[in-house]
């Protein structure tokens, strides 16, 4: 990535990061807020490509284990490979196509659920999987699509500045 690219997604990363765990937390219902880290690396993910999404993916996960997780790399690699299997649809991406981001999005948040779910609790032997897709999994889904669609035309805006930017410093390259 380059340097602007960097210094503009870290800012996006620690602001998702902050508005997850403070406004929304007092905006929360039922102690649910929507899970703005999942929707900035699988945004990422598909627009950019396996890569930046990985990339994205492992400093979103990393901030979570050091803020929410028992223990380190969980999150960290939950989330890298929700970015390398988002960045796997880049070729069926098209920014003015809503459907396959809202697909994506709440399809990495449900599966990052479970696998949470998996790790953290079934194998603690906490067997109430009902209980936990009925009052976590699904609220979260609802609430983060809501969030989504404001936040990926952000995400979209900000990266579709960030290429022609790119695109320009490289024309002044060119001979």
């Amino acid at each position: 990535m380059r340097l602007r690219r960097t210094i503009v997604v870290f800012i996006i990363i620690a602001l998702c990061f902050l508005l997850q765990t403070t406004v929304f937390q007092a905006l929360s219902f039922a102690n649910i807020s929507p899970n703005l880290l999942i929707i900035v690396v699988s945004s990422f993910g598909f627009m950019r490509g396996s890569r930046e999404g990985m990339i994205i993916g492992f400093v979103c996960g990393l901030i979570a284990d050091l803020f929410f997780g028992f223990y380190i790399g969980i999150y960290a690699l939950l989330y890298l490979y929700t970015g390398f299997i988002n960045g796997l649809f880049q070729k069926n991406f098209y920014p003015d196509d809503i459907k396959l981001p809202i697909l994506l999005i709440s399809g990495s948040d449900v599966i990052c659920n479970l696998l949470i779910y998996f790790f953290l609790f079934l194998l603690r032997g906490r067997f109430q999987i009902l209980y936990y897709l009925r009052a976590i999994i699904l609220p979260e889904l609802v609430y983060t699509l809501i969030v989504t669609i404001v936040l990926y035309f952000v995400l979209l805006k900000v990266n579709q500045w960030l290429e022609e930017k790119e695109k320009r410093s490289a024309k002044k390259f060119d001979l």
